[in-house]
């Protein structure tokens, strides 16, 4: 029947795809592979343990953001705007609900005929009912708060001496030590990937997505192919500029601008001296070269280096807005970088408006590929 022959194919395809030419290099098969009682290897099921790990930070994270960061967040002068509220309307609260929460010009018209009221009422209305939607500076201090990360080091040989990467790969056993790294990065991503319908509504929302879920491939991909070394460098230079991402943003909540203005250009630095300086020498070069000292190519390191490569040229793509970030916000004064819909421009919220040289507000600043700056000085 038809339920066999997907599970024969099924089975088919599984056992072409992991062939161990395609991810082993010359003269290694899966045999040569196997466990002993000293020896471990990543095992594609230890992946596993990352879901349970992830709630257990989700449920951390949801009793820290309320025990802790939120008094902490009045405490340290983060307050909330008062916002004015909408009028009560049924008809116009259905089409937001519904249908658009950023009507067109002609809807306006139509709702405005169909309340009796002027369209300039209307299109208060829904200013101020997309204004009640928005985010509060707390639940956006809460939320930064639980988003930091610590840098971790690694007391490795491979660290310092790159060639230590590919010295008898891929029978390189697990240390228990990488696993609870990758383990711990895996989850706190999965961790992002849990929480997204309930955080912060950003522009970007679907290219986070498309990010965390590009993430947890990379990481699950160089943990099954026993890249982990490759791995932890790529982790480690990425973590370096990360943990000074969310203490910008919090002290920018907080209103520290000069404190806010020294950690956006400490992080500007470390993004651009880890991504375009220590990145392509210590990741790229020593897969590109270095690997090849002890095996001949195979598609496993093809596949490897087409990621690697493709990350490089998002890791250029960003620098170079953050680039352009900086020489706004040291010569100009006024920074916005992002992006907005036609709508959202066309006057009705109108563009953003400059703060005066009161120093940097950060909404979103790039540590990847999906993320969006905003910027004020």
């Amino acid at each position: 029947n038809s339920e066999t022959l997907i599970s024969i194919l099924a089975l088919f395809w599984f056992c072409w795809l992991w062939q161990h030419e395609f991810w082993l290099p010359p003269g290694i098969t899966w045999q040569d592979m196997q466990e002993s009682e000293d020896v471990h290897y990543p095992q594609p099921r230890d992946l596993l343990l990352s879901i349970p790990f992830a709630l257990i930070l989700v449920v951390i994270r949801c009793a820290f953001e309320r025990a802790i960061a939120l008094p902490l967040s009045s405490k340290l002068g983060v307050r909330d705007k008062q916002r004015p509220k909408a009028q009560p309307n049924p008809m116009l609260e259905t089409f937001y609900s519904t249908r658009c929460k950023n009507p067109e010009e002609g809807e306006l018209i139509s709702l405005a005929k169909q309340c009796d009221l002027p369209v300039r009422k209307v299109e208060r209305w829904f200013r101020c009912r997309r204004n009640t939607d928005r985010p509060s500076l707390s639940k956006k201090f809460c939320e930064n708060s639980s988003h930091i990360r610590v840098a971790f080091s690694f007391q490795k040989p491979w660290l310092w001496d790159h060639r230590e990467c590919w010295t008898g790969y891929p029978q390189q056993p697990l240390q228990p030590s990488l696993f609870w790294y990758y383990l711990l990065e895996l989850s706190f991503y999965w961790s992002l990937v849990f929480t997204l319908p309930f955080d912060v509504k950003r522009k970007d929302f679907k290219e986070q997505i498309v990010h965390h879920a590009a993430t947890i491939f990379l990481i699950s991909f160089s943990y099954c192919a026993n890249y982990i070394r490759i791995g932890t460098l790529v982790m480690v230079i990425h973590d370096a500029s990360d943990c000074f991402l969310e203490p910008t943003k919090i002290f920018n909540y907080m209103k520290w601008k000069k404190t806010c203005d020294s950690l956006f250009m400490i992080f500007s630095a470390v993004f651009l001296i880890s991504r375009l300086v220590i990145f392509p020498y210590t990741v790229l070069y020593n897969t590109y070269y270095y690997s090849m000292e002890i095996f001949q190519p195979f598609f496993g390191y093809y596949f490897m280096n087409g990621l690697l490569i493709i990350l490089q040229l998002l890791h250029v793509f960003w620098s170079c807005l953050i680039i352009h970030m900086v020489y706004k916000f040291i010569l100009q004064g006024t920074v916005w970088i992002g992006f907005y819909s036609p709508v959202h421009y066309m006057g009705r919220e109108g563009p953003p408006r400059p703060l005066g040289r009161t120093g940097v507000h950060l909404g979103w600043i790039p540590s990847c590929p999906s993320e969006i700056i905003h910027v004020h000085s």
